[in-house]
């Protein structure tokens, strides 16, 4: 078959593997300019070099055993190594949290920068319409691994059901602010949790594998995102920034880079499924929305929906 997959984030790319290994013609698109998804990595230029940010998820961890020999695997290609610091089950990308990604992402046919904005069917096939899409290409299947939102937008007009399900689960927010200083901060901290707006800061430059300047992401909590969802960069960031010091106990310097970024489908919910698949007009859906807010959950969800797909 030739498949369209939705989203070349971790579940995108699990559910591709598998797929086009058995033989069938696969085409991933994505609205991001490269690999990384919730797994993204963010680098900036400073007076002082270049700044790098994991600005999505920090870290991961492994409970399946599939998942287990896979993180091996990458552990052994060196694009992933324990972080002690966040637990003692924390795993990081390396030299940045979306390495594993671009791993998997090698070898695949992938349209990056590239939005999908409707899904038509002609005869029995699907055409996707949209900013820099091919839409004289013709698909036996299309398959959704974007956040529920994004899904119950695109499958509304074509599968009422699949829709309910996505609408039903709710993506948090996250505002993120990235922060890049000349020298080190005097503090021994690096991690925060949960301390007034943040829900989360860390000292990036203490994950394994990474070198050069002091940087800092800082997270804001679920509930103070939602709260200031709309606000502005120009607002955010003098509030995050402060928040931090107050949190470090500092005065600090000027940073040689700042900059936010809003995530609005940033910690998924649960649909407790697995995967959704409906044989009869050739749509699938897969995410970490459909079993829970963890990076394995996304790659398990791609890989059993490859899985009942090869076994229709």
């Amino acid at each position: 078959m030739k498949i369209a997959i939705i989203g070349a984030g971790l579940a995108g790319l699990a559910c591709a593997g598998p797929l086009k290994n058995a033989g069938h013609n696969i085409q991933l698109f994505d609205k991001a300019r490269g690999p990384g998804g919730r797994m993204s990595t963010r680098r900036a230029q400073t007076p002082a070099g270049e700044a790098q940010f994991d600005h999505g998820a920090q870290y991961f961890t492994v409970r399946d055993p599939a998942f287990q020999q896979l993180v091996d695997s990458w552990a052994r290609d060196g694009v992933a190594a324990r972080w002690p610091a966040a637990g003692e089950d924390a795993w990081v990308g390396t030299p940045a949290m979306n390495s594993p990604i671009k791993a998997m992402a090698a070898g695949q046919d992938i349209a990056w920068a590239t939005r999908i904005d409707q899904l038509e069917k002609s005869s029995n096939c699907w055409k996707l319409l949209g900013e820099k899409a091919n839409i004289d290409t013709l698909f036996d299947s299309v398959i959704l691994a974007i956040p529920a939102e994004q899904t119950a937008d695109l499958l509304s007009p074509v599968d009422t059901g699949f829709a309910a399900v996505a609408q039903e689960s709710q993506s948090d927010p996250c505002w993120t602010v990235m922060l890049s200083f000349s020298e080190k901060l005097p503090t021994d901290q690096n991690i925060l949790r949960n301390i007034g707006a943040i829900g989360w800061a860390a000292r990036n430059s203490d994950k394994p594998g990474r070198t050069g300047l002091e940087n800092w992401v800082v997270q804001a909590s679920p509930a103070w995102s939602r709260d200031h969802l709309e606000e502005t960069q120009e607002w955010i960031l003098p509030t995050l920034i402060e928040a931090l010091s107050q949190a470090l106990g500092l005065n600090l310097p000027e940073p040689l880079h700042a900059t936010a970024h809003r995530w609005r489908y940033a910690r998924s919910d649960s649909a407790d499924r697995t995967a959704l698949f409906n044989r009869e007009n050739g749509l699938g859906v897969c995410g970490d929305w459909l079993l829970g807010p963890r990076v394995e959950n996304a790659w398990l969800s791609g890989t059993a929906l490859s899985q009942h797909i090869l076994d229709q």
